[in-house]
């Protein structure tokens, strides 16, 4: 029998659709816990605990890990993580993940089985080479020796090295355009949905800040602030200062972002593998996270990963980004249709339990407090009757309510 271990499934259609009918095993577990797992799998240590996950289905166990076929009950399901509580806040047991192999992708190694790896493929890498009993490397180059503080996996950690070169696909080729930027309209009401919303989150962002910014509408935040602000953008995948989306002539193979996008380096670039890409998020070292939401309730819970049934993309490194003590604004429309997205109970599968700090949408800002939802911004012309009509559990208003204001 074979088991998948996977964080994200993306735009993999075959992968999806395989789970959904029941033909592939496969337990979805929160990137960077799938990251620690892996680095703890090499480091010879048999488990950990992080707050990874917990109020989730990832805590609580029976979600399907094999569909049943024919619409049937699901074959396998996940088993509960043991709970344990440090310093005030709960924490889930994780065990760690090895195995008889593992294959990893390098730019270079060395006649003593030494590996580079270039820009943000490094990604998994180290950790899955130090999690294998026995490591196949594949790399572009072979060299003599490689400079010492060149080295990042040790030869030790490898066993068979094995050099390919054939051309390097990429999956989203994605360009600087000419214009510079967006074009912003005076007029804020004829903004769109999803602009308003952009326009309005962009706001969050302060001089100086180390930002996260989820796949979507958060990617396009940059456009909107001020070319004199500084801001620090990371990615899960192991890069720390994204600049623009690349000319042509820049696009690299080997420098992406967690979307797959093609990006270029800012000036305060640095590149490392993903467990310390999840170290700095769990580790509170990036000031705030901002992601989509599918739903979102008075208590702050997030549902943002998956449509049981219909839609499997993965939590990727969400559970891991809420679940650290950064400041997390979630941007969504504020409907799908006629279905509401703000809720007295979620009623999708949970991303964090009481995790976001505030919300966005094209029609109102509300921030989250301990006494549940209160509204702090309207979308202009639209009234506080109406933002009730559209929210799907009760909230106060503050006393300064004032018009939303646009990057």
């Amino acid at each position: 029998e074979y088991m998948g271990i996977s964080s994200y499934v993306g735009q993999n259609k075959t992968f999806e659709n395989q789970y959904l009918q029941g033909e592939l095993e496969v337990e979805l577990t929160p990137q960077g816990t799938l990251a620690e797992r892996l680095r703890a799998g090499g480091a010879g240590i048999p488990a950990f605990y992080t707050p990874t996950g917990f109020g989730t289905v990832i805590n609580q166990g029976g979600f399907p890990i094999k569909m049943g076929r024919a619409g049937g009950p699901p074959e396998v399901v996940s088993r509960p993580r043991e709970v344990r509580e440090f310093g005030g806040r709960m924490h889930l047991l994780e065990d760690a993940i090895s195995g008889d192999f593992a294959i990893v992708k390098a730019w270079r190694a060395d006649r003593y089985g030494n590996l580079q790896y270039r820009h943000t493929a490094m990604n998994f890498n180290p950790v899955v080479a130090k999690a294998g009993r026995v490591c196949i490397a594949e790399v572009e180059e072979v060299v003599d020796r490689l400079p010492p503080d060149a080295v990042h996996t040790p030869g030790v950690y490898v066993h068979r090295v094995v050099q390919c070169n054939y051309p390097k696909r990429i999956e989203r080729t994605t360009l600087r355009k000419p214009s510079d930027g967006p074009q912003r309209t005076a007029d804020v009401t004829a903004l769109s949905a999803r602009e308003r919303i952009v326009r309005r989150a962009a706001l969050e962002l302060k001089d100086g800040m180390s930002c996260n910014l989820g796949i979507g509408m958060p990617t396009m935040l940059p456009s909107y602030v001020s070319s004199d602000m500084h801001l620090v953008l990371q990615s899960e995948n192991g890069l720390l200062g994204i600049g623009p989306f690349p000319e042509e002539s820049e696009v690299d193979a080997d420098l992406i972002n967690a979307g797959k996008e093609t990006v270029t380096f800012s000036d305060e670039a640095s590149v490392f593998g993903s467990e310390e890409s999840f170290a700095m998020i769990r580790g509170g070292h990036i000031d705030i996270s901002i992601l989509g939401g599918l739903q979102v309730n008075y208590r702050g819970d997030l549902a943002n990963w998956i449509i049981p049934g219909s839609m499997v993309k993965g939590m990727g490194g969400a559970m891991d980004l809420v679940a650290s003590p950064s400041r997390v604004v979630v941007t969504m429309e504020h409907t799908a249709g006629k279905e509401l997205k703000i809720l007295e109970e979620c009623t999708l599968p949970l991303t964090g339990q009481a995790v976001v700090d505030r919300i966005i949408t094209d029609l109102a800002v509300f921030d989250v407090t301990p006494a549940g939802l209160r509204l702090r911004e309207h979308a202009p012309g639209v009234t506080v009757e109406a933002i009730r009509e559209v929210t799907g559990c009760q909230f106060t208003v503050c006393p300064d309510l004032h018009e939303m204001e646009f990057a």
